[in-house]
């Protein structure tokens, strides 16, 4: 038999990109995933839970919040921020997203939107992951338009604001600490941010139930009744919907790395198979179809971290805007299902035992591939770039 090359997705040797600290902190965050995550994954995702248990291991790695400076935060680039993204992804996409919704839009927006006493003031315990933090903008009936459809309001009372309305899809949102809400200024109606500290009177969080998707992440119902918040806890940086969406342009890059992680995950977890898998007698990874799907999966997964390191080197830079945010998550999401679907295809019946991995994957790809913009918004934010005109109503 001939010796089998390392399973790698890394073609184009990407991971040189970055300085030497950052590979060791990058190699430090796949042995978690491969030897505390991935042998008890299966089990969390099928029972619909979060393995809490993690959560310190993952404090030890010193990566929430890792593109921000300051008040904990390591201060690294965004380039190696979106190279954890990947990493966590490829172990775990249900991983990634709760440290997505914990170290990105939670610390992002109190990075970006706080002052510098409530940084100080919650910053610090999020970054050892002693506080957990969730993120609260999609409503019932709101998703693509909840730029102008939120109706959760919020209603000034002297050094007060009352809260009330709902909150959908919230990753995190039943168990975190701190709960960063968008609502609507019933005097101004400007969308305003406000940190929700639980428990709070008058706020409550179900799990939805049933997902086929992302299953070990728990997104939860948000329900604010009446719910107090004093002014000392309102966003004294978020006065638009726009300081919004400068925290989503951000994060949306690196929901586009933890699409790569998924095509990545799926693909090593394929390649592996074919290496042991025997058919008509000689290991499957002889037949040129095989070879041909693997060949399709790792051009999906190189195109696209190509273009992810691209866009993180222009927000390290000050150069990202929007539509390359945009571009990078809607293409590497539309690959991912490609990738995800061969992976599958490649292992035959077998890809669909979740002993196999890959099954899981192809399940979570459809969260990925809807969340933190679709495709179809994300295709009309680049038109609007290279047309000029806008095609949204």
């Amino acid at each position: 038999m001939a010796d089998r090359p390392p399973v790698t997705s890394d073609f184009y040797d990407l991971e040189a990109l970055l300085d030497e600290q950052d590979r060791a902190t990058l190699h430090r965050v796949r042995a978690f995933m491969d030897e505390q995550v991935e042998p008890i994954i299966n089990e969390y995702w099928t029972r619909a839970q979060f393995p809490r248990q993690l959560i310190p291991g993952l404090a030890e790695l010193g990566i929430a919040g890792a593109q921000y400076s300051g008040h904990g935060s390591p201060g690294r680039s965004s380039l190696f921020d979106g190279m954890v993204a990947m990493e966590l992804g490829r172990g775990d996409p249900s991983v990634a997203t709760f440290m997505g919704v914990h170290g990105g839009l939670a610390m992002g927006t109190l990075h970006l939107c706080a002052s510098e006493e409530q940084k100080e003031r919650w910053l610090p315990a999020m970054a050892r992951m002693e506080r957990i933090g969730a993120f609260g903008l999609t409503e019932p009936e709101h998703g693509s338009d909840v730029a102008r459809g939120i109706q959760t309001t919020a209603r000034r009372e002297g050094d007060e604001w009352v809260l009330d309305g709902q909150k959908k899809w919230i990753g995190n949102g039943s168990f975190a600490d701190l709960v960063v809400i968008w609502a609507r200024d019933v005097e101004t109606d400007r969308v305003l941010g406000f940190v929700v500290e639980t428990p709070t009177p008058g706020f409550s969080a179900v799990d939805l139930e049933d997902k086929i998707a992302l299953r070990a992440v728990q997104n939860a119902h948000i329900t604010l009744e009446g719910v107090r918040v004093p002014e000392e806890n309102r966003l004294q940086d978020a006065n638009s919907f726009r300081d919004t969406a400068n925290v989503l342009r951000a994060t949306r890059v690196s929901v586009a790395w933890s699409a790569v992680g998924c095509s990545r995950g799926a693909y090593e977890h394929a390649l592996r198979y074919a290496m042991d898998r025997e058919q008509f007698g000689r290991p499957i990874t002889s037949f040129q179809l095989v070879q041909d799907l693997l060949f399709r999966m790792l051009g999906n997964i190189t195109a696209s971290a190509a273009l992810c390191a691209r866009a993180s080197q222009l927000q390290d830079c000050g150069m990202l805007r929007d539509e390359h945010a945009s571009m990078a998550k809607g293409y590497s999401t539309m690959r991912m299902r490609e990738t995800v679907g061969w992976a599958r295809e490649l292992m035959g019946g077998n890809g669909i035992l979740l002993e196999n991995h890959v099954g899981r994957f192809v399940a979570d790809a459809e969260a990925i591939y809807s969340y933190e913009g679709t495709r179809e918004v994300n295709s009309l934010i680049v038109g609007r770039a290279v047309t000029g005109r806008s095609a949204i109503a």
